[in-house]
């Protein structure tokens, strides 16, 4: 089962690099992540440059797409010739976004009917698309997320390796990932995160 951890130029690395990481633990088992960009080299909010894994057009043959967040979304939303290489199938495919990945999904029209998460400074932005935004860091709804918040990324990892693998191997990552002492608290919230606000699997 392949990844792809779709990546724009002037990406947030926290959202891209901690879900792509905690999925990629599951290697093993048959499960992983790539950095999927829309160009050869993309350059994140601070300045770091990250060669893609792989190229836009591998999201048409991912199992999993998760769309990350920057502060050149609205640019990227913008884009019609951009936004029409990322066809994405939700009947066959899990989605998720991050943050500010969540005005890529409304502008595919994939949030219809359904609330989203994202963070503070996005959500006027996806409000202003009709999408109602919850205060709450992970939504799904069937085979679609979103989170809100860098650190909501975990959720959108913890979501997208029990929908594949299972809640055990979930466990497994997160216990392994969590700070010295607060394993247990670590793993539970997160699990707590992906059931309490999942709902109606397709």
């Amino acid at each position: 089962m392949q990844v792809a951890v779709v990546t724009f130029d002037g990406f947030n690395e926290l959202d891209s690099f901690i879900a792509s990481a905690l999925i990629n633990r599951c290697r093993k088992d048959g499960l992983e992540a790539f950095i999927t960009t829309p160009t050869p080299v993309v350059t994140s909010m601070n300045g770091v440059e990250v060669t893609g894994q792989r190229p836009m057009e591998f999201v048409t043959e991912a199992d999993v797409v998760l769309i990350g967040s920057g502060v050149k979304t609205r640019d990227v939303v913008a884009d019609d010739q951009l936004i029409s290489r990322l066809r994405l199938d939700p009947s066959r495919q899990l989605i998720g976004a991050q943050c500010s990945g969540a005005l890529v999904l409304a502008r595919l029209g994939l949030l219809e009917g359904m609330p989203a998460c994202t963070d503070m400074r996005t959500r006027p932005f996806v409000e202003a698309c009709g999408v109602d935004v919850l205060d709450t860091p992970f939504h799904a709804e069937g085979n679609i997320a979103t989170a809100g918040g860098c650190l909501a990324s975990q959720y959108l990892a913890t979501w997208v390796i029990t929908r594949t693998l299972g809640e055990e191997a979930a466990r497994d990552v997160l216990h392994y990932v969590a700070p010295v002492g607060e394993n247990q608290e670590t793993v539970e919230r997160a699990l707590r995160a992906v059931h309490t606000d999942t709902v109606a699997l397709r």
